[in-house]
């Protein structure tokens, strides 16, 4: 029987990447939900190749509550969320309330709400698969050589490209742009989670999401600076082991592994080749990208934090993208809002979504100051 597949942020890189592996394996798969925010066109065209699915837009007026509403109606045995930033938490949550498997590319689900999005996954018996490159290789890695005991793993190295700004000094960083930003090295993504790797943003939300998903301290969470993007995250057991997974840069393989999980397939995609690969490791200059260690204060702070780094930073790197501060201005925006109080409780929707509000409202305020 085929697995009947939503598709969140279908018009965007996680969604298109996710409808190529689908349409690679027609007898597996069959779309019954496909939305976008604001692309029209883009999703009427997915509609004439899948013209069972339900296509939503959501960016239109109402468009929140139909695409909610088209969630729990769907029936997906596995609903892929690559909705970008934290537009991306409600609709993960009606996808468990529907008792479908989460592929979860949207970090912000769980670096906002994990006590909430964990509960209510235990007690609709929901699986959630990370589909970020670096959190699926650290789940099938743990699968692979723990046996799935989280207490053998003694620590998860987290890899990270430097992004496009990694040979950069401080006084440089100062005058980059929202184009040099854009320019990543590696991988090709949207505008918001590309300014977030250039900031090393996004890898500060990927600690706290690596603490939520695999139950791990702050402390027993590491990043290292590898800019070949081929090494996409590693497992240092108790033994003193290191795992690691490797793969070329590219999305579908990890979409192509939570689609098929528990099971493994085939995919026909370009292998590394090892005669001509060389491979760097350095350590990232928390100087130059302060982001990480917010991210790392926000985490052992816990209540709200993370969910207001997440929020401050959304609103300092729309900003930026607008070039209406500086690159620099993100991290300092950023740790401003967080040196408010924001030891809230964070297990009920209302409360988490209030401190979001709360937070930009808070990070436009500084934002408007260096206007």
């Amino acid at each position: 029987m085929k697995k009947r597949v939503s598709v969140l942020g279908a018009t965007g890189s996680i969604g298109k990447s996710s409808l190529d592996i689908i349409s690679r394996n027609k007898d597996e798969f069959d779309v019954v939900l496909l939305s976008a925010h604001s692309k029209g066109g883009e999703l009427e065209k997915l509609k004439n190749m899948w013209p069972s699915a339900v296509c939503v837009l959501s960016g239109e007026e109402g468009g929140k509550e139909k695409l909610l509403g088209a969630i729990g109606s769907a029936g997906a045995d596995i609903t892929i969320n690559g909705i970008s930033g934290a537009s991306g938490l409600e609709p993960s949550l009606a996808a468990i309330e529907a008792g479908s498997t989460l592929a979860l590319a949207n970090k912000e689900t769980v670096v906002m709400a994990a006590p909430l999005v964990f509960r209510l996954a235990k007690e609709k018996n929901v699986k959630i698969i990370p589909v970020d490159s670096e959190h699926s290789a650290i789940f099938n890695l743990i699968q692979a050589h723990s046996g799935g005991e989280k207490n053998t793993v003694n620590e998860i190295i987290l890899t990270a490209s430097g992004g496009p700004f990694r040979k950069m000094n401080l006084r440089e960083l100062k005058n980059v742009t929202a184009k040099d930003a854009l320019a990543h090295p590696t991988w090709k993504m949207g505008s918001k989670i590309t300014i977030d790797s250039a900031s090393m943003a996004n890898k500060g939300l990927e600690i706290i999401e690596a603490c939520a998903l695999f139950d791990m301290p702050q402390e027993k969470i590491n990043v290292v600076i590898h800019p070949q993007s081929i090494v996409h995250s590693m497992i240092k057991l108790r033994n003193g082991a290191i795992y690691a997974q490797l793969s070329k840069p590219d999305m579908r393989n990890p979409i192509h592994d939570a689609l098929f999980w528990p099971k493994t397939a085939p995919l026909s995609l370009e292998a590394i080749n090892f005669d001509c690969l060389t491979l760097e490791f350095e350590k990232p200059d928390i100087q130059k990208f302060p982001m990480l260690d917010i991210a790392r204060q926000s985490t052992g702070l816990g209540g709200l934090y993370p969910c207001a780094y997440n929020a401050a930073n959304e609103e300092a790197a729309a900003a930026f993208l607008r070039n209406k501060i500086g690159f620099l201005d993100i991290p300092a925006i950023t740790k401003n809002v967080l040196e408010e109080d924001w030891s809230g409780g964070c297990t009920e929707k209302e409360e988490i979504l209030n401190a979001d509000e709360l937070a930009r409202k808070k990070a436009i305020f500084y934002i408007n100051k260096h206007i």
